[in-house]
């Protein structure tokens, strides 16, 4: 089983920034997608960012030009650097993690979520 672990989320004036980060634990494991999704009550989890093996960014249209996706290969980690924030982009951010263990089953992992309140 792959544990992710997230970091970064907070309180944040609008304007502000924050950077999520989220660490998969587990060894021999090939990762090929990990994103960042987030849900407020009530609504779907949707996807903010997403980044694949050698593939350009992808982001939601509410997010360009503000946020931006990273990945270190080596410690199998995903950074959400999120700028000019508002108060729309109030929500619980989960990382996703997917891939495969060598050898083994394929597994897609989440996080737990941490909350992101932007507000005065």
């Amino acid at each position: 089983q792959v544990q992710l672990v997230e970091s970064g989320g907070g309180l944040v004036q609008p304007g502000g920034s924050l950077r999520l980060s989220c660490v998969a634990s587990g060894s021999r494991i090939n990762i090929y997608f990990m994103a960042w999704y987030r849900q407020t009550p009530g609504k779907e989890r949707d996807l903010v960012a997403s980044i694949n093996n050698g593939v350009t960014p992808n982001y939601a249209d509410s997010v360009k030009g503000r946020f931006t996706i990273s990945r270190d290969h080596a410690k199998n980690s995903v950074d959400l650097q999120m700028n000019s924030l508002t108060p729309e982009d109030t929500a619980v951010y989960y990382c996703n993690v997917r891939g495969i263990h060598i050898p083994g089953p394929s597994f897609d992992s989440w996080g737990q979520g941490t909350q992101v309140t932007v507000a005065l």
